[in-house]
């Protein structure tokens, strides 16, 4: 077993005490920021999703900045833009809130799509370019974005660009009817989340990222993948998985094996973890919890694991 594991198992433990009744949730967030990708929180407003990402960012060790996003915000608010220095008459790079380790981008469909663009180069390479000079951005680096649903007012649909950068999706829900009585009964989500020290450091995770990368997975488990990637390529109705998401869903299942503890890849850490790699490829928009059992329509990527054959 790996000596940051125990770290982790603590790490979910803190977590599910703060975002209750949620652990499938929390632990698809984990393994998304060990497999180096990006998360999209969505879900309706007041869902807990700025709590689960604050609880991570605070959590994981890292330097990390918090930025509201508002229609009126500019590129420039989040990149940084060149500002004149009179004293040495020369212009230089200001900084912007995106040079941090983890970036919490709240309610991040609130921006403009010019806006909302400015993170793609961030989010895909690591780096922002201005005026034709690149500044590499912190290690590791992480984008946990929240975003509401489409249908309310105010917001700016992610366009298909954005959406491939963020390696998963995932949404709360409804609270169980125990669960949410212990919200009524017990301390503050914000008192709990003041409380929180950092269980791993930035080190921590680079080193358990490198150990997600080396997870092995049988040619089972990648023919498996490939026939699921097939299948969401065969609908007429959506487009299927590029490159880029098979890539992606590979990550995120060797992420969640490591952190169930396993020492390779199985099947049902696949499954597992489709969902939330390919509906938002796949353009599966935000699908409404039931107000009746808390329980989920099927989701495309659903769909695709119902009709594949496991073996």
């Amino acid at each position: 077993m790996s000596q940051i594991q125990p770290k982790i198992n603590r790490l979910l433990d803190t977590i599910n005490h703060i975002v209750l009744d949620k652990q499938y949730a929390v632990k698809l967030a984990v393994s998304c920021l060990l497999a180096d990708g990006h998360l999209l929180l969505q879900d309706l407003p007041g869902m807990g999703k700025t709590t689960l990402a604050h609880a991570l960012a605070v959590l994981f060790g890292m330097d990390f900045n918090r930025v509201q996003f508002t229609n009126d915000m500019l590129p420039a608010d989040i990149l940084g833009m060149m500002v004149y220095d009179q004293t040495r008459q020369e212009f230089y790079f200001r900084q912007g809130a995106v040079f941090t380790q983890l970036l919490l981008a709240d309610e991040i469909n609130r921006s403009s799509p010019k806006t909302q663009s400015a993170l793609l180069e961030a989010m895909e390479e690591r780096q922002v370019t201005q005026d034709g000079k690149t500044y590499l951005l912190p290690k590791p680096f992480f984008v946990i974005a929240t975003q509401n649903p489409v249908q309310q007012a105010g917001v700016y649909p992610l366009p298909e660009s954005q959406l491939d950068r963020f390696l998963m999706c995932v949404s709360l829900g409804y609270p169980s009817p125990t669960a949410e009585r212990e919200l009524l009964e017990g301390k503050d989500r914000r008192e709990l989340l003041s409380g929180l020290t950092a269980i791993l450091t930035a080190q921590d995770v680079l080193i358990a990222q490198q150990e997600v990368r080396n997870m092995y997975i049988a040619p089972v488990v990648l023919d498996y993948i490939q026939r699921l990637v097939a299948k969401s390529r065969a609908s007429q109705e959506y487009h299927g998985l590029s490159p880029r998401g098979v890539l992606a869903l590979k990550r995120a299942c060797q992420a969640y094996a490591y952190v169930s503890g396993q020492n390779n890849v199985a099947i049902d850490d696949v499954q597992a973890v489709f969902s939330a790699v390919a509906d938002h490829r796949l353009g599966q928009r935000f699908v409404p919890f039931h107000h009746l059992g808390g329980t989920k329509a099927h989701t495309l990527a659903e769909q695709i694991i119902a009709q594949v054959a496991v073996d």
